[in-house]
Parts: structure tokens; sequence; C-alpha cells
């Protein structure tokens, strides 16, 4: 169900508020950029900052919108299982085709922790479930193995691979074979996972040229190698760039710098460094995306 260029939506604001109407625009802009899954309120989201209502509200939204044009795959998961399901029930009865579900932050469970979490969650709502393991925000790595035992739920059929390692990657699909699907979690690794088995991604850089990530993969499903992995060399200073400081930041600058939304983010989230703006908009106008 999940492949191709899943982006990981921003959350635009202003005023403090989200900003609903600019939210719709996105969407509208990535399904006509051939986007092939849309990700709201995941890290890039901003769902830690987010009210549960507003958390609501925004996969809502995003489910309307869409309209049935595309799958969406709600993030909903929580350092709590009983937040977690509950999130995860809601985005089920709002419409949606997928749950994102982040390891457990904060609390550091054990391997056994993560494997009674996630199978909780899959026997408690109806839903298919993309695992997302991204240690570097949540100080948890989930290893290949544990893995390997969730993806025997029959419900639980795609993992989020955001660890930076592409041999943690090849050994998932090792274990799992064609019980899972394996997505990037990282721009910068999409055609390395995709040249072991992977089918896609969930990328930061989609928000900002989704059509060049579409592009990415499909040219690769349709075993045009060469083209796609000089598409990908091409893009990546923008990869490398929307990480200059922490995301969502960068992203949400160039945005805006694109006239797309406000660059507006929540405590206790700021706004790039002003050292950091001209280096970002020196990339985005090399990319035609902006003027210098």
């Amino acid at each position: 169900m999940f492949k191709g260029s899943c982006v990981a939506l921003v959350t635009p604001f202003k005023d403090g508020e989200v900003d609903y109407d600019t939210l719709k625009k996105l969407v509208n802009w990535h399904i006509e950029s051939k986007t092939d899954c849309i990700v709201p309120c995941g890290c890039t989201g901003e769902a830690a900052t987010l009210r549960h209502d507003e958390h609501k509200k925004v996969v809502e939204t995003v489910i309307k919108e869409v309209g049935g044009r595309c799958p969406v795959m709600a993030g909903t998961g929580s350092n709590s299982t009983a937040e977690t399901i509950e999130l995860t029930a809601f985005a089920r009865e709002a419409g949606a085709d997928g749950a994102l579900i982040i390891t457990p932050y904060y609390n550091k469970p054990t391997q056994e922790g993560l494997y009674r979490h996630y199978r909780k969650v899959a026997e408690s709502v109806d839903i298919p479930i993309c695992l997302y393991n991204v240690p570097s925000r949540t100080g948890v790595n989930m290893l290949p193995e544990t893995v390997g035992r969730l993806a025997r739920i029959e419900n639980i059929t795609a993992v989020k691979e955001a660890s930076g390692s592409v041999t943690q990657g090849a050994e998932v699909l090792r274990i799992c074979g064609d019980d899972i699907t394996l997505l990037s979690g990282d721009d910068p690794l999409t055609y390395a996972l995709l040249a072991i088995g992977g089918k896609g991604v969930v990328s930061v850089l989609a928000n900002v040229v989704p059509g060049v990530v579409h592009d990415i993969c499909s040219l690769y499903f349709k075993g045009d190698f060469d083209k796609s992995l000089k598409l990908h060399y091409k893009w990546l200073p923008l990869m490398d760039a929307l990480f200059i400081e922490t995301n969502p930041g960068p992203v949400k600058e160039a945005l805006g710098m694109m006239g797309r939304i406000e660059p507006e983010l929540r405590l206790p989230l700021v706004n790039i460094s002003e050292d950091s703006k001209p280096r970002l908009r020196k990339v985005l106008a090399g990319m035609s995306l902006v003027n210098t």
C-alpha cells in the first residue's frame, strides 16, 4: 500500500495556530505533483507540539482534502501505549489508510517493551501500521530482530527506517523478506535503500520538491536506474541543507522563502539562525527554487 514518495508533511502555523487553509493548499499541491502518499503529524509535522484536538483536526483535514486521491498515513505515535491507541483509533475512524507509529520516546523501552507496545496497538486497532524507527530523536533503536517479530503480525505492514544505517535496513529485509515494506526515513539514503529492496521514502525533501522525489522513486521502479541516481545526486545538496539545523526548521524556512507557508514553529523549536538563512537560500537559488 505504501510505496514511492510519501511526504512527511509540515504543519503550517500562523499567529500561533494551525493554518488549515494553507494546509489544504499544500495537500492539493502534493497531489498535483504526484506525491504517492501524504503523512501528516509525524516529526516533520511537529506532532510533539500539537494539542490532541489539533492533532486530530490536522489528520481529519488532510484526509478530507485528499478525498481518496492518494493514501494517507497518519502519524499517531506517542510515548504512551494508551495514547497511541487513542490517536490510531481516531485516524482509522477518520478514514486514514494507515498509521505511522514512532517508537516511544523518552522512556527508552527495551526491545521486549517495543514489541509489546506495537503488538498491543495492532491488536487494538485494525489498520495497516508502519513502524517508525528514528533513534536520533527517540533514544532507542528498534533492532531488526524486533521488526522481524512484529512483521509476523498481520496489520504491521511497513517500517520507516531512519537509523541512518543501510546495513540495518538490509538486515530488516534479510529477516523479514516480503513480510515488511521498507521505507527510507532519510532522504540521502533513499536510493541506497531502494537498491537493496526498499519501496520508497517518507521524505522531508518532498515538502519542497514533491515532483522530484516522486520521480526518483518512479524512475527506479521502472528500471531507469541511471536517471534515478542522477536525479538523486542533483538534489543531494538540498537534502543536506534541509538538515542544516533541527528539522523542521530548515524545511519550513525553505517553504517560506518559496512563498508556500509562513515559516512559523512552536517552542521549543525556533526558526533557523540568521547565519543559516543565506546558506539555505543559496542552495535553493542554485536549484532555481527562489531568487538570489
